[in-house]
């Protein structure tokens, strides 16, 4: 019988999800390969939700508080059967508070990605989430390398997720700039964004890669009725 986990802890961030991979960086972040195809999903739904997409055409997403998410983490094992319903995932997005230290802004880091190999070696199709915190881990000031984009390769397609992160003057400033950074180092083909694209962040960036905007499934459902 497989045995349980309390929590992340306990089972030191669940290194054993990445026993077979190839780490990059410093902070060795597990590397996760671009999938051979990219495929743009034709909608998304936040994990805690999933059962609500009837035709099960939706990528799952990790959209949403991180307590609605947690056994993903302690326990993705569990969840591969159930993630094969559906055409693909967003690696979850842990969240990376501005404020937090900078070892639990690149732990999250680190588990988003472990997670996402862990998915990717079932066979399931999964598209890196991209999160920042702080400048420290999208500018190469302090470490010479941009630790919030290791593991990711150049060239294909990511998400991120504004919605709920973009309601302050200081958190669009943040949001911008880890945007520009991003694109700086991965040039991606495509970039999805689930929920708003206010000009403010996106601004002028039109012409650097192929954005494809989500809404976020309250407003989703909103305008379907």
């Amino acid at each position: 019988m497989k045995k349980k986990v309390e929590n992340l802890v306990d089972e030191g961030f669940r290194i054993d999800l990445v026993e077979t991979a190839f780490f990059d960086g410093k902070f060795e972040i597990p590397h996760i390969d671009a999938p051979k195809e990219i495929i743009i999903p034709k909608g998304m739904i936040p994990f805690s939700i999933r059962e609500r997409s009837t035709d099960k055409s939706d990528f799952i997403c990790f959209y949403e508080h991180d307590k609605n998410f947690r056994e993903i983490l302690t326990d993705t094992e569990d969840f591969v059967d159930d993630l094969k319903r559906y055409p693909g995932v967003i690696s979850p997005d842990c969240s990376l508070y501005i404020d937090a230290p900078l070892c639990v802004q690149i732990a999250d880091i680190y588990l988003n990605r472990a997670v996402e190999y862990y998915l990717s070696q079932q066979g399931i199709y999964v598209i890196p989430n991209i999160r920042w915190g702080d400048e420290r881990t999208y500018t190469d000031a302090l470490f010479g390398e941009k630790v919030a984009f290791q593991g990711v390769d150049k060239h294909s397609i990511v998400s991120v997720g504004t919605y709920g992160q973009v309601k302050t003057a200081e958190s669009k400033r943040y949001f911008r700039e880890g945007l520009i950074a991003m694109l700086d180092e991965l040039e991606p083909q495509v970039v999805l964004v689930y929920g708003s694209m206010p000009n403010q962040i996106f601004g002028g960036l039109s012409d650097r890669t192929k954005f494809v905007q989500f809404p976020d499934w309250i407003t989703r459902m909103k305008t379907t009725k």
